[in-house]
Parts: C-alpha cells; structure tokens; sequence
C-alpha cells in the first residue's frame, strides 16, 4: 500500500528544493514571496526587517537574495566563540553575519538541502574571507528534519523563514533540540498564522514556496518547540515583514490577497515571528 502522507511530503520537498534551486541559478526570483529583482531592494528591505547597515557591510555581493522575514542573529545575542547553525542558509546571508559576531575563535555552520544553493554559499565564503580575513563558515548539504550535526555540539540555533517551508515541522524542533548543548539557545525568524488560512490560499503551492501556505498557528509553534525538550519560550510578533510586502507591490502578496475574503488583508491571517528558546 502506497504512503500518500510520505509521498505528499517528499512532493513538497521536491516543489521547494526545485524552487529554490531556481532562485540561485538564476536570481530571477527573489525574496521569500517570489518577487522580480527589478521590482525589489534587498538592502533596503533587510534595514526594514531588522538588520543594521554594519551588519550588511561585509556581506558578498549576491549573499543577500531578500530570503528573510526578520533579522535572528538579532534575537540570538551571539557571543564570540559560540558555534552557530543556520537552518536553511540559502546563500549564506545570516551565516556570514553570525560569523562576524562569533569572531575567529567561533563557528558558523550553514545546512540547506539545495544543492545550487550550497554552491553559491560557498562561493560566497571565498568573497567573504577576502573581505574580512575570517575562515570560520561552513556550509553542509542536508534537510533541516535530519540535520547533518552531531548531538550536542551546537551553542546557537539560528534559522530565517525556513521552518515554514517544512512539511514536518515538529521533527525539525526535535533535530534543534538534539543539536544543541545544554544551556544551548534558538532564536528563530519565521511567518505564522494569527488565524487559518482560507482553503484557496492553502491550495496554492506558490503560496508555499512563498512561506505563506506553510505556516502553522502562533501557538503551535510554541506547542511544538516545547513538545521538543525546549524551555523559556518567547514569542514576538512583528508584522513588518507582511506590510512590507504590501508596500513594494509583491506579486505573491497580490495573488493571496485576491484568493482572501473580501475586506481582509494578509496582514489579518500572517505576521512574522520571533521564536526564542532554550535547550
């Protein structure tokens, strides 16, 4: 008897790795929602999701494909010395900025899935060693439900509009909790639900790729980061992101919002979250 569920997960995988994959060949699309370049300014749009001019300074060109829905290394406070994981580093965007923080004696680690991704994250380790002298990343192919890591071994969890994109979503909070070391931290940046989705949005798999369809209720994340092991929860909502969306005309803001009842806007249905916890 064939697994539906197993084959509906793999059929989601593949539809996002395609997708992605896609992004970093041809740099085309951009952003989380499935913008055109032209239509779009990374730069200015990570200042408006959290991120500091300083922290945008070092980065290679081409690092910052608009991937974000809110700035974690923020939210994770990151010492010198720690070891970081990245959950889904795309092009390395928030591995290179946690490996400012983390300094020489520290380590950013990136895992993505996406093959042409992994590539570009590493040519883009070259660009940025030879902007700042520091060899402290390093980018490992693999899914985040089964995370290329040994157990206990990571300080930091750090992940930016990814976990949305999974569709096993509390095996990817049962990996964080293996990985990381006791006293060890999470600082996640994702989009969730504020209340379900109407069907035709859900329907849509560009809404997925998007991190739209693939988010889950506020309160099951936290449900699921503490059915994980995790501790000392906290929440913030930060709608930035989705007004953001509204305001540069985003063509996958526009298809969802048609696909929405009359009067609503996504903003109503989605915002942006930050999740922190403890291990």
């Amino acid at each position: 008897m064939k697994n539906c569920c197993g084959d509906r997960k793999e059929a989601v995988r593949t539809q996002v790795r395609e997708s992605y994959a896609k992004i970093a060949k041809s740099g085309d699309l951009c952003c989380c929602t499935g913008g055109k370049k032209k239509d779009f300014n990374p730069a200015k749009f990570a200042k408006v999701i959290g991120y500091g001019k300083k922290e945008l300074k070092d980065l290679p060109e081409g690092a910052n494909m608009g991937l974000s829905c809110g700035n974690p290394t923020a939210v994770a406070s990151l010492k010198p010395g720690e070891v970081v994981l990245d959950l889904g580093s795309g092009g390395g965007f928030d591995v290179f900025i946690a490996a400012e923080k983390v300094g020489r004696k520290g380590m950013a680690i990136g895992v993505d899935m996406t093959p042409d991704m992994l590539s570009k994250a590493r040519k883009n380790a070259i660009a940025f060693t030879e902007n700042t002298g520091l060899r402290n990343v390093e980018f490992r192919l693999g899914e985040i439900e089964h995370l290329p890591v040994a157990d206990n071994s990571v300080d930091v969890i750090i992940s930016n509009c990814v976990i949305n994109l999974s569709p096993e979503k509390q095996q990817v909070w049962n990996e964080m909790a293996r990985v990381l070391r006791k006293g060890g931290r999470v600082a996640v940046s994702d989009l969730a639900l504020l209340k379900p989705l109407p069907r035709p949005v859900l329907e849509s798999i560009n809404a997925l790729v998007g991190c739209v369809a693939g988010a889950v209720l506020v309160k099951e994340t936290e449900k699921m980061a503490r059915k994980a092991g995790l501790k000392n929860i906290r929440m913030i909502l930060k709608p930035d992101y989705i007004e953001s969306m509204s305001e540069w005309n985003d063509p996958l803001y526009k298809t969802v919002a048609a696909a929405l009842p009359k009067g609503w806007k996504l903003g109503d249905y989605v915002t942006s979250l930050y999740v922190s916890a403890e291990k």
